[in-house]
């Protein structure tokens, strides 16, 4: 049988000019923990985007649940400074919707979401001693997550078993 616009290539049926070759290789096909780990990045990203960026004075007394004050205890509010991170977020936001739709941009986002959650946890990591125990964790295991989904979306694609290169 040779496939058409209707059936997809497989390992059984060759890539033809309408199923293009990428559609039959297993390492090109989209990871669901890849999918889940973007989703929650974009997530992420919204929240915080969102409420920094459109209520900056809030997300300063506010973050991230109204009494715990993870912004206001490190230093004077700065509007536009909180706004910026807000900016920031709505481009990650961007950048981790685009990978939902096009999965080859998993390694763009990944490097982007590492390079600034490491930064990130570092400068937090350093700066513990003006929380209480509870959220010393809280905030360090909150910065970890979008640290480990950002190398989740760096880890490379295992490639087509060797039977499905030969067809």
């Amino acid at each position: 049988m040779t496939p058409n616009a209707s059936t997809p290539a497989t390992a059984s049926t060759p890539a033809t000019a309408s199923t293009p070759a990428s559609a039959s290789t297993p390492a090109s096909a989209s990871t669901p923990a890849k999918t889940v780990a973007a989703s929650i990045l974009a997530l992420n990203a919204a929240l915080v985007g969102v409420w920094a960026g459109a209520f900056p004075l809030s997300f300063y007394r506010d973050f991230p649940w109204p009494g715990a004050h993870w912004v206001s205890a490190l230093g004077p509010y700065n509007e536009h400074l909180v706004r910026d991170v807000g900016g920031l977020y709505l481009a990650l936001l961007v950048l981790s919707v685009a990978t939902l739709r096009r999965p080859a941009l998993r390694t763009t986002t990944g490097g982007a979401w590492l390079i600034f959650s490491v930064e990130h946890f570092l400068w937090h990591a350093f700066h513990l001693d003006v929380f209480p125990r509870f959220h010393q964790v809280a905030s360090l295991a909150a910065l970890s997550l979008p640290l480990l989904l950002a190398v989740l979306l760096l880890i490379p694609a295992r490639a087509a078993a060797p039977a499905a290169r030969d067809t």
